[in-house]
């Protein structure tokens, strides 16, 4: 891989996308001197979402959609519109932070012929649920996990060749579940899909998350149950 992009949408994210970029620009250095371009994707923000993210030296995509799939979609898009060769396109959500190692977890899983890594998340405080929730999260998460390999999809931790994604049709449209329908197209194009638990994504446990039916929507589920 002689170029990286990271995809990250963003609908009113002004108060957790400045620690989402500064991760990023450590992990970044860690593939140097590979360049890497972050490009966040702005959907129907009302805040300083855009200016931030320009303040942290990515590049904006504008779009009003309100659609985490059409989001992901428009900044790959962007990514690929000069040069999709050798390229490697990553995604994470702007409530979420990246380890220092991410993209060269990721390089050298390229390096041994992955077309698509799908990594793993840890939750970063679960300060704002109380009772058994958070324990039995951690119990059925660790239920489809069996040594390095596992059985969780998330936008938040995703890495994939550019030839790959084009080729498997790309990420649907959809206001949820975009990431599992993407991995589901690679596997049907006859790519190479790895799973590794080993680089997981520090991500936010708010519970008023930002796509429906997302991530704090699942967690809203189980403190129900």
């Amino acid at each position: 891989m002689h170029r990286v992009a990271v995809v990250v949408p963003a609908h009113d994210e002004s108060a957790l996308l400045p620690a989402c970029l500064a991760a990023l620009r450590v992990a970044a250095a860690g593939v140097a001197p590979v360049p890497v371009r972050v490009i966040v994707v702005a959907d129907a923000c009302t805040d300083d979402t855009e200016r931030l993210a320009r303040a942290g030296g990515a590049d904006v995509v504008t779009i009003g959609a309100g659609n985490v799939g059409r989001a992901r979609a428009a900044g790959v898009a962007y990514a690929m519109s000069a040069d999709a060769g050798a390229l490697w396109l990553a995604t994470t959500d702007a409530d979420s932070r990246v380890p220092p190692e991410w993209l060269r977890w990721q390089a050298r899983h390229a390096e041994r012929g992955a077309d698509l890594v799908a990594g793993t998340v840890e939750v970063d405080d679960w300060s704002q649920w109380a009772g058994p929730m958070p324990a039995r999260y951690e119990r059925r998460y660790l239920e489809l996990v069996a040594g390095l390999r596992h059985g969780h999809i998330h936008g938040a931790n995703l890495g994939f060749r550019a030839s790959a994604y084009a080729a498997a049709g790309g990420f649907p449209g959809l206001a949820h579940d975009e990431d599992r329908e993407l991995v589901a197209r690679f596997h049907a194009a006859g790519a190479t899909v790895v799973t590794d638990t080993g680089c997981p994504v520090r991500t936010s446990a708010r519970p008023d998350g930002r796509a429906p039916l997302g991530f704090s929507a699942h967690l809203l589920s189980l403190a129900t149950e």
